[in-house]
């Protein structure tokens, strides 16, 4: 028997397995979370143009149709035969490419651990690590028979509640080794090993998402995660797609979008919150973010949640 006419078969019946399953549990457009910690699953049913978000370090794996992610200007398509993986938290926009009603735009995005990467390496037994430096740090790697497999049987493991606490942590550390097995282990490695200028930046981000509402002195965080500023500034880009500043201000801006949302705060109150001195500048950094005024933003958002 031809043996990748085999490994074919196996694929699309994972494949179809996945697409049953998801497509069973996403009752329309949106993105739902599961009983499994770090696994949401999605559904869109018609193609939709770029939306702002932050991607964590996660694997996003589309089972049907076709999804594009826009980093730094470049983008990154993604479909079933091809996954999405980033080693980062990644402000990026997220794009769905092909979608339909008959044929909805289903998949799931597994939240990656960046300590169990760092045991698995430790263990040993893995390819040689190709010490050059692998570039940004999101990619897009080759959906394996493996990966498919893991992953089909971590979804099916939420029709069986009680086995999740016993059987979720070894699925779990399977896909974290399938991984670093993939054309994208370089990618992962980069954020793990704790020498690495991806670790120091992750270490940066890790401090950004906290204090991000406190004055930015580069130079001193760049010392605090034991980089020289230039080094610094020149790999965060590198990694991130963005400075260290604008990384600031897109987690100033989407933390407003969210008191304004979700805590009915006024556009004046959430630039304070965030820490904008001006509400006037405050506003043109969001409009030109966002694409609308933070006033006009929200009640597009809310007329369409009450849709």
């Amino acid at each position: 028997m031809n043996t990748e006419h085999t490994l074919d078969r196996h694929k699309d019946g994972y494949r179809s397995a996945l697409i049953k399953r998801i497509g069973n549990r996403t009752p329309g457009t949106g993105d739902f979370a599961t009983a499994i910690a770090g696994l949401d699953l999605f559904r869109r049913d018609a193609p939709a143009p770029p939306a702002v978000c932050m991607v964590p370090p996660s694997i996003v794996l589309v089972v049907d149709g076709a999804k594009k992610m826009w980093v730094g200007g470049e983008a990154y398509a993604y479909d079933s035969s091809r996954f999405l993986v980033t080693s980062l938290d990644i402000p990026a926009n997220s794009e769905v490419t092909e979608a339909s009603s008959s044929h909805p735009c289903l998949g799931l995005a597994f939240q990656l651990d960046q300590r169990m990467l760092a045991e698995l390496i430790a263990q040993g037994g893995l390819p040689p690590h190709n010490e050059r430096q692998s570039g940004t740090g999101v990619g897009v790697g080759t959906v394996t028979d493996a990966i498919l497999d893991a992953f089909c049987r971590l979804v099916a493991l939420l029709d069986e509640p009680q086995a999740i606490p016993v059987l979720e942590p070894m699925l779990r550390r399977e896909i974290h080794y399938r991984l670093l097995l993939s054309d994208q282990a370089e990618k992962l490695r980069q954020v793990a090993a704790i020498d690495s200028h991806g670790y120091r930046v992750g270490r940066a981000i890790d401090w950004l998402k906290v204090n991000f509402a406190s004055q930015l002195r580069i130079d001193e965080l760049a010392s605090q995660v034991q980089m020289s500023t230039s080094s610094f500034h020149r790999h965060f880009r590198q990694l991130t797609g963005m400075s260290p500043l604008q990384y600031q201000k897109w987690l100033r801006l989407s933390e407003a979008k969210r008191l304004m949302l979700n805590e009915h705060h006024d556009a004046s109150t959430a630039s304070f919150k965030v820490g904008y001195e001006s509400p006037s500048h405050f506003s043109r950094e969001y409009s030109r973010m966002f694409g609308l005024s933070p006033k006009q933003d929200i009640t597009v958002l809310r007329d369409l949640a009450s849709a």
